[in-house]
């Protein structure tokens, strides 16, 4: 298709904003530097890159929108031919939600608790097409039956918190369908989903894009994820446009060496540890339930983890990883089951812990962001246990959080910063100098790479298993990630619904015969090719006909 017949037509877009940093005067930053590209109706380009790599930026641009102080300060948003940046706000509004809607990577945060999902779902439509409710409910219960989604003729009539992860996911997918828009912009819709309900949330999308004609940007950090759904893939960094083809030839050849790390970067595992040593931690039998709920979180739960070693725990969202986690560290106390650590019994209540009991077990957070005092300096940070644990004051602590930095390939610039001022990966790896400074012989890993993009994900994984080889230090590591698992196991626990269905030596569990849901996790991790998503679904059909 030629470009002149292009829907979305984007020329020369650049974006700027400005920075104030605490010790400097304010200043102006490009966030995006000239990027051009043309999407006709009926396809998907995919926009992939590393955080700050501009790909939201430029997804929400086309919704002539910047975020956060965020300004478009030259180029071009040609919509069906008219420049959507030169329209005034009313125009504007009148276009979003219309002709382009948006799809969020948290539907959780997209929906309101407070009404149901079917008002929720026809409002925009409603607000922007004039069509009456009784039509706009019948399209979307045909959205919520093509998106594969359970009881479509009543599943509107719940609220939110009524409805699983993926399930709200492919709800927000319909939201966007229902007032038939010519472009729609997919920002991570599947980052936050465990491996087996991102499948079931790919397929629904891309049946949806086939079915309706609608082109779409798709934005994420995950190049497997996007080749299944994209017709060309648009590989950004630092603003910057690296690479541009269509998906086949930047997976199978990628031209520059940046494109080439992405496409390779899930190579790397770790070998595995053959250690005999007695267990640093014993969970046995281990029954847990949250307060006002009968129903067990946690079932008959055993496992071990030997000093120095890794154990990951693999399962889908719900499958009681975290809940475990929280078992181990005395956040919840089990009905029935003990923890052992060292030898000894750990108190089921964190309250009933002695300060060298906390100060072994620790633990890093899935989301860095929240994990740390937005207004406490790294030096802070990092430097609360050593006082707390050791008392170490004046020199002494300033230099130990310098080698706690150096040991984390930061370095000692780094100690009077904020949060605000780290990248993702930055504050990941002081959330670990954290952890580390309290020297724990056991870190508790709770997703922490799960919110990375790949790259930085991998950096923080080497980054572990270099600490773990000089400190010695043991890793529980929470993951629905079977990636992570490879790179970074000795042995793995695969929960299903609150119980271990799989438990063992890395190369036990990863090799078959696999009971049936393994078999589903493995087979649900996306790979680096074209018409992977094809394969799987059509393997499962078979798979059905034949039960």
């Amino acid at each position: 298709m030629e470009a002149d017949t292009a829907l979305l037509q984007v020329r020369n877009l650049q974006i700027g904003a400005t920075v104030y940093p605490p010790d400097a005067k304010p200043h102006d930053i490009e966030i995006v530097q000239g990027v051009s590209f043309d999407l006709p109706k009926g396809r998907v380009l995919g926009l992939i890159g590393e955080s700050g790599a501009g790909k939201s930026t430029i997804g929400l641009a086309s919704l002539a929108y910047g975020r956060g102080g965020v300004r478009i300060t030259g180029g071009e948003v040609l919509l069906n031919g008219h420049n959507i940046l030169e329209s005034g706000k009313k125009a504007i509004r009148g276009v979003r939600g219309s002709q382009v809607c948006y799809v969020a990577q948290s539907a959780a945060a997209a929906f309101n608790p407070a009404h149901r999902l079917m008002d929720q779902v026809i409002e925009a439509a409603r607000e922007h097409s004039g069509e009456s409710k009784a039509v706009l409910t019948q399209r979307a219960v045909a959205l919520f039956e093509s998106l594969g989604l359970p009881d479509p003729q009543s599943i509107g009539d719940r609220y939110p918190h009524q409805v699983s992860g993926g399930q709200l996911q492919r709800i927000m997918t319909a939201m966007a369908l229902c007032s038939e828009p010519d472009l729609i912009v997919f920002d991570e819709p599947t980052t936050a989903l465990d491996v087996t309900t991102q499948i079931d949330v790919l397929a629904a999308i891309r049946n949806a894009i086939k079915q309706t004609g609608v082109a779409a940007l798709y934005i994420s950090h995950d190049l497997a994820v996007v080749a299944q759904i994209a017709d060309e893939m648009m590989v950004l960094r630092n603003g910057l446009v690296v690479e541009h083809g269509t998906t086949q030839q930047i997976i199978e050849s990628p031209a520059q060496d940046y494109t080439r790390a992405l496409v390779n970067v899930r190579a790397i595992e770790h070998p595995q540890a053959t250690d005999t040593q007695k267990p640093l931690l014993e969970v046995n039998h281990i029954t847990a339930s949250y307060p006002g709920s009968p129903e067990p979180v946690l079932r008959d739960v055993s496992v071990q983890l030997q000093p120095g070693h890794t154990l990951a725990v693999v399962g889908e969202s719900g499958s009681g990883k975290s809940t475990l986690a929280r078992v181990i560290t005395g956040l919840l106390a089990p009905s029935q089951g003990s923890v052992e650590f060292n030898g000894t019994p750990l108190s089921a209540d964190l309250a009933g812990r002695t300060r060298d009991d906390l100060r072994q077990l620790q633990m890093i957070y899935q989301m860095a962001d929240v994990a740390m005092n937005p207004r406490q300096t790294v030096r802070t940070i990092i430097g609360r246990p050593l006082t707390f644990y050791f008392g170490l004051r004046g020199k002494d602590k300033s230099k130990r959080i310098h080698e706690l930095l150096e040991s984390i390939e930061l370095g000692p610039e780094y100690a009077d910063r904020y949060p605000a001022e780290l990248s993702g990966g930055q504050k990941q790896r002081v959330c670990i100098a954290r952890a580390l400074a309290a020297k724990p012989q056991l870190i508790i890993c709770d997703e922490v790479t799960s919110a990375l993009d790949p790259l930085i994900a991998d950096g923080i994984l080497k980054l572990l298993l270099n600490l773990q080889q000089r400190e010695q230090v043991a890793y529980l590591f929470v993951t629905h990630d079977i990636a992570t698992v490879r790179a970074i196991a000795d042995s793995i626990a695969v929960m299903y619904q609150g119980q271990v269905v799989r438990y063992g030596p890395k190369s036990e569990v990863l090799s078959p015969p696999f009971d049936d849901y393994t078999d589903l996790l493995l087979s649900s991790v996306p790979e680096m090719q074209v018409g992977w998503l094809d394969n799987v679904i059509a393997n499962r059909r078979m798979e059905s006909a034949g039960h």
